[in-house]
């Protein structure tokens, strides 16, 4: 349809066919209408404006909160439950509430053992920002095992078999 004829009710006639008639969730469709929205935006900082008017774009209402963390008395019990190899893993997302990805992408550059920090740069993150984060006691003796059994031919922090830990969340 041209930029011409899209109006309020014509959007929320979209809206209404993508939830009740296509069984999108709300997050999905205001991932859609942000896109439209920064299309008419775009459209309308051209020169000449391609665009004079943006109609109104209703936003849904979301619910995205994480699901599937652990009370303490649960973690714990995991604690004891891993093979060794896990368990410098499940610390540090326990200790720094990192994703998988980040845990696993560690590699010795980032490691300061004498400091007991991990500074992760400007880029590495994703929100951009670099941060330093510090070991506390657990983390220090796991770290150091870590460091005195690594390959040093491998970057990576955590390793299994002398190799990369790949796979991990499909095998959890």
């Amino acid at each position: 349809m041209s930029v011409t004829e899209l109006t309020k009710p014509k959007i929320e006639d979209y809206i209404e066919k993508r939830l009740y008639g296509e069984g999108a969730e709300n997050d999905t469709v205001n991932r859609e209408l942000t896109a439209l929205e920064r299309m008419l935006s775009l459209g309308a900082k051209q020169i000449p404006p391609k665009i004079d008017r943006t109609p109104y774009i209703p936003m849904l209402a979301e619910n995205n909160t994480r699901k599937g963390f652990f009370e303490h008395g649960e973690y714990l019990v995991l604690k004891d439950a891993l093979p060794s190899y896990l368990k410098p893993i499940r610390a540090s997302g326990y200790e720094f509430g990192w994703r998988l990805g980040e845990i696993l992408g560690l590699t010795w550059d980032k490691v300061d053992l004498k400091n007991g920090t991990v500074t992760i740069e400007t880029g590495d993150t994703k929100n951009k920002e670099a941060r330093t984060l510090y070991l506390d006691d657990e983390l220090k003796g796991a770290f150091r095992g870590l460091f005195t059994s690594r390959m040093l031919d491998v970057p990576f922090v955590f390793l299994r078999n002398g190799e990369s830990i790949k796979g991990l969340r499909k095998a959890s």
